[in-house]
């Protein structure tokens, strides 16, 4: 998965920090992520490895390398077609889940519920509620008190991010996530001494294009109930810096981790979020809190009364490159300026 720029960005997203300027704002756009490749200079790879070659053509009975890439030729397109092509994981895919909530469970004994819901959690890597939370002593406060709790969990930590959700307005988000797993953010810089532009405009925009990604996983902690629940699925949220994501793809490091815990839905209605910020990833704490609420103005954007985010999100997944559904990364960056 991968991001193909126009000509007039490519300058601008190598160093993956974005510069526009309101005359230049109506031709700049990114395009779906899931097409960009790197190319290089095929005669210069040919160069470097020609002694490699000479041996392997020998090797295999060719008389030269010509030969040996013509009888090479259909491993080199496949292998070119899979390392553009970002692999599916089917623990992950949002259609693994469906839309439709709460699932009604088979008919079984609440007994043999748990024994089959706690052997089929697989080991994610995420840590459940439980181990934050008594939740048997949780369960019995009200939603302030939890609140209050959650946020003083995490008092402790100067990289942690934690929120208590309403339900209604996270399945909302839930719903947008789905459709749109993946997106890109802004983060807005001010311009340094350098930046500045020649002529003194002081309107230029600078700011760092961030990705994002979505995935859904079985709950962390097995739902205690045999009833209809809310807890389906624990969500995390992935943050990358752009630059870093275009260069090692799925390797790459995030800088912010978001995950949702849906263990409180049926029983209080809340959604506890807990994020992380990576120490010396060139992203600060209070940067995350706002890559963090600007996604969730993006993915709320019904009731945010910003139909303008909704038609940025279905532009980015759809890959619109052309005519008036066209994403234009200036719009998405006027959006998040109207994020407070």
């Amino acid at each position: 998965m991968s991001l193909r720029i126009t000509p007039s960005l490519r300058h601008s997203f190598h160093k993956t920090a974005l510069r526009t300027k309101p005359v230049q704002r109506r031709w700049a756009q990114v395009h779906d992520v899931r097409f960009v490749a790197t190319h290089r200079d095929p005669e210069t790879v040919l160069e470097k490895y020609k002694g490699k070659l000479d041996k392997k053509a020998k090797e295999e009975g060719h008389g030269s390398i010509s030969s040996l890439k013509e009888a090479y030729k259909d491993k080199i397109s496949e292998f070119r077609r899979s390392a553009t092509t970002l692999p599916s994981h089917s623990a992950t895919s949002p259609s693994n889940f469906d839309s439709r909530q709460p699932q009604s469970p088979s008919p079984t004994t609440p007994q043999s519920q748990q024994s089959q819901t706690a052997s089929s959690v697989p080991k994610t890597g995420i840590k459940p509620l439980s181990s934050y939370l008594d939740l048997d002593k949780i369960r019995a406060l009200p939603n302030k008190e939890i609140e209050v709790l959650w946020r003083l969990r995490h008092a402790a930590d100067p990289t942690s991010l934690c929120a208590v959700v309403p339900l209604d307005t996270y399945s909302r988000i839930f719903q947008t996530a789905q459709k749109h797993p993946q997106f890109i953010l802004p983060l807005p810089r001010t311009p340094s001494d350098e930046q500045q532009p020649e002529d003194g405009n002081a309107s230029t925009t600078a700011a760092d294009i961030h990705f994002l990604q979505w995935s859904f996983h079985p709950p962390a902690s097995p739902p205690v109930a045999s009833a209809p629940t809310q807890n389906t699925h624990t969500s995390t949220i992935l943050f990358t810096h752009l630059g870093s994501y275009k260069l090692h793809g799925t390797h790459a490091q995030p800088h912010t981790t978001v995950t949702h815990h849906l263990d409180l839905a049926d029983s209080h209605g809340l959604v506890l979020l807990h994020g992380q910020v990576v120490p010396d990833k060139g992203v600060g704490v209070e940067e995350g809190r706002w890559l963090v609420m600007c996604l969730q103005r993006f993915y709320d954007f019904e009731v945010q009364g910003g139909e303008k985010k909704g038609k940025l999100l279905r532009s980015f997944s759809n890959g619109n490159t052309e005519g008036q559904e066209a994403f234009k990364v200036e719009e998405l960056v006027e959006e998040a300026e109207k994020v407070a």
